[in-house]
């Protein structure tokens, strides 16, 4: 099949979008495929630039900049992006170029208009795989109100979803949400998050050079964001050190909105067992994990959509059980109750986390089988190569 993907991110970024898009155009050229990846490239000093990476495919189209900006003229740059894309896509060589299957991945909510122009010209079917239900995850956290801004998003949102065939969705709790969007010619199914197996290539972060050098280590590795609720874990860390548990540090390696507040907050407090640095390539991730004990899965517990964090695929992938702090309803209390990969908290207090941090340093880490179960999860559950089996019968199958 020639199938058009569609993202706001692609490496060289690192972010976990553009991991998950290079990892799906990747198993999609594997199993046969022919896959284009566009996506806006502001700043380009041309219309377009046609690429290959890896086998893949991949059309960089200038738009306008929607990074490092005012509110305004962020969201004036995302609504005109697909446009300024689709403009330009015109002047490339695959312009005249027939899809047997658009996909496209949100957030951005944005794309809408050129999913809709490419489908439209090639007679052919889309898949919208979301991963972030927008505008109400914002709503949700209190950092949009019910006002015209709001009704704005949610009109392009609705837009996006009645171009879609097939709208994929991280959990099954999330499903009930487009119950009042989609149509009887449309279907929303479960299509879980992936990540393709990496090497361990090693790590710029020596472990063993630092203050947490022989110590249980939890690590967090991610964004630190509003959406993240990260602060309960710095009152974890000082529980822990009162208790004299200095067995056990915390590791916490990225970048966001929050993450200099959470450095702050931990030199004030005196946290010694608290280590922080800068986001790293993804490629180092394995090597990162292989020093580490335990992965840390934080967000908010207003969130009343439901989703699986990237970085809990990668825990799984290597082999570390969690210490999660999340939502309450969300899928992912059940899967690692019933997996036994973990310790879940969904009432955001330190007390049930001091408990079932201790649980695992303590108890759950001498179970030789719990790394094995873990990677068990990634290969059933998280697997590119089902992922892309799945997608591609919903385009070839009405």
């Amino acid at each position: 099949m020639r199938i058009a993907l569609i993202g706001d991110t692609f490496p060289p970024l690192r972010t976990s979008g553009a991991v998950q898009l290079r990892d799906l155009s990747l198993e999609l050229a594997r199993q046969g495929h022919k896959p284009t990846v566009m996506i806006p490239a502001p700043g380009l000093g041309q219309p377009w630039l046609l690429e290959e990476m890896n086998g893949v495919q991949v059309l960089r189209l200038r738009a306008f900049r929607t990074k490092d900006i005012g509110y305004v003229r962020r969201t004036f740059g995302e609504f005109m992006m697909p446009f300024a894309m689709l403009h330009n896509l015109r002047k490339s060589p695959l312009a005249k170029e027939r899809w047997d299957g658009v996909i496209w991945y949100s957030p951005s909510i944005f794309f809408g208009p050129i999913a809709k122009a490419l489908k439209k010209a090639s007679g052919c079917r889309s898949y919208l795989i979301i991963r972030d239900i927008f505008p109400q995850w914002a709503l949700d956290m209190g950092l949009i109100r019910r006002g015209l801004p709001y009704l704005f998003f949610k009109a392009v949102e609705h837009f996006q979803y009645s171009v879609a065939d097939v709208i994929g969705v991280q959990t099954p709790a999330n499903m009930p949400y487009f119950d009042a969007w989609v149509t009887p010619q449309q279907r929303v199914e479960v299509l879980q998050n992936w990540l393709a197996e990496a090497p361990d290539v090693g790590c710029s972060i020596p472990l063993a050079d630092t203050p947490l050098a022989g110590r249980t280590i939890f690590v967090y590795a991610g964004n630190m964001g509003v959406a993240q609720g990260m602060g309960i874990l710095m009152d974890l860390a000082e529980r822990l050190r009162l208790r004299a548990r200095h067995d056990i540090g915390f590791l916490f390696v990225g970048r966001g909105s929050d993450a200099q507040l959470l450095r702050d907050d931990a030199k004030a407090r005196g946290l010694d067992n608290v280590v922080f640095y800068d986001e790293i390539d993804p490629a180092e991730i394995p090597g990162l994990y292989a020093q580490c004990h335990v992965g840390i899965v934080s967000l908010d517990l207003r969130h009343k959509t439901h989703n699986i964090p990237g970085k809990f695929l990668s825990y799984m992938q290597g082999g570390l059980p969690v210490l999660a702090s999340i939502n309450p309803g969300n899928d992912l209390v059940d899967l690692i109750e019933q997996e036994r990969i973990g310790r879940v908290s969904t009432d955001y207090t330190v007390d049930t986390l001091q408990r079932l941090a201790e649980n695992i340093a303590d108890e759950m880490l001498t179970d030789t089988e719990v790394s094995a179960r873990c990677k068990a999860v990634s290969a059933k559950f998280f697997s590119p190569e089902t992922i892309v089996r799945q997608i591609t019968a919903s385009l070839t199958n009405h």
